[in-house]
């Protein structure tokens, strides 16, 4: 463990929408089970706030997504005596604050983030085109600033989102001093993970492949992607390169991932057998986290009782910021 660990507080967070799916362990969630276990100071959070910004309509799942999410970090590898592990909407703080950042924040800031029309693309079937999903970074600002994080470890497709917090950082603390700390990216090396329809993979998309899912189902999911469309039958010569099922083997297939390539390109390997292969390696590399999972849910109320410790471990940090803040900006002091 490094000095540098030590001292570095590391925030992000997890929106409760549906099962956590091998796109989050590849990115996400892989990420923040490595910062732990690297000894850095961690505060995650359940985003159900964020959650809102596409699935304001489906509250009534939100208690089990909550206590899903829940689960599956802690299955991950998440341990809450290592890290703060809290929900969004206990902390009051983050709404008032996100109130007040939001007076400051020019509204061509927000509009020029790309994933925000990219977003709107891609749920065009569903109403999304709110306030929430606009103001989504600057929500995610308040999220990173009010326990004061350091670093968020962030893909490549986020680096916009962190840019804008950062300066969103530096005009609050020009306007009324140095009471913020700006956010450095902690960038990440994970590939895009795309999803059966070739896409990203998203639950919002319903291309995800999730963790918890038994092998029949993972199977049945795999056998759902997308590939080569060039690529018809076995002896096609195939392009590995543009293939969403070659994508997940170069993250989950280490050891046959060279093999997989040769015999693509030759047309020797065909496409039922790729994908049949790549489920083999997902059944067998998850198989300890459905194991893990399947005991977590045997201890009631387990979700309940480590977001209350994780709360009573935030909630000071939270208030000291916003004790900072008031006083800063003239409404206490």
């Amino acid at each position: 463990m490094s000095a540098v660990a030590e001292r570095t507080r590391v925030l992000t967070g997890f929106r409760p929408t549906g099962p956590l799916h091998v796109g989050h362990w590849a990115g996400n969630v892989g990420n923040a089970v490595r910062l732990q276990d690297e000894g850095y100071e961690c505060f995650y959070f359940v985003a159900d706030w964020h959650m809102l910004t596409t699935h304001y309509d489906r509250v009534d799942e939100l208690p089990a997504f909550v206590e899903g999410l829940v689960l599956d970090l802690l299955a991950a590898g998440i341990d809450p005596e290592r890290s703060v592990l809290y929900r969004q909407s206990q902390l009051p703080e983050v709404a008032e604050l996100a109130l007040l950042l939001g007076m400051i924040t020019p509204l061509g800031w927000l509009e020029r983030v790309p994933t925000y029309k990219e977003r709107l693309r891609d749920m065009a079937e569903r109403d999304v085109a709110n306030f929430g999903l606009l103001g989504y970074p600057l929500l995610q600002t308040v999220d990173i600033v009010i326990v004061h994080g350091q670093v968020v470890p962030v893909g490549e497709d986020q680096v916009s989102h962190l840019e804008l917090s950062r300066e969103i950082v530096r005009r609050f603390n020009r306007l009324y001093g140095d009471v913020l700390v700006e956010p450095q990216p902690l960038l990440s090396e994970t590939p895009l993970i795309p999803g059966s329809d070739g896409r990203k993979m998203s639950k919002s998309l319903d291309n995800t492949i999730e963790l918890s899912a038994d092998p029949d189902t993972i199977r049945a999911r795999v056998r759902s992607f997308v590939t080569d469309p060039k690529k018809i039958r076995r002896g096609d010569p195939g392009r590995p390169e543009i293939c969403p099922i070659f994508a997940l083997h170069g993250t989950f297939s280490h050891e046959d991932v060279a093999r997989v390539e040769a015999t693509c390109r030759t047309g020797e390997l065909g496409c039922v057998d790729c994908k049949s292969l790549l489920a083999d390696h997902l059944i067998e590399r998850f198989q300890g986290f459905r194991e893990r999972r399947a005991d977590l849910e045997r201890t009631p109320g387990l979700a309940r009782d480590v977001l209350a410790a994780g709360l009573e471990r935030v909630r000071p940090v939270a208030a000291e910021t916003m004790q900072a803040v008031r006083t800063a900006m003239r409404f206490e002091g």
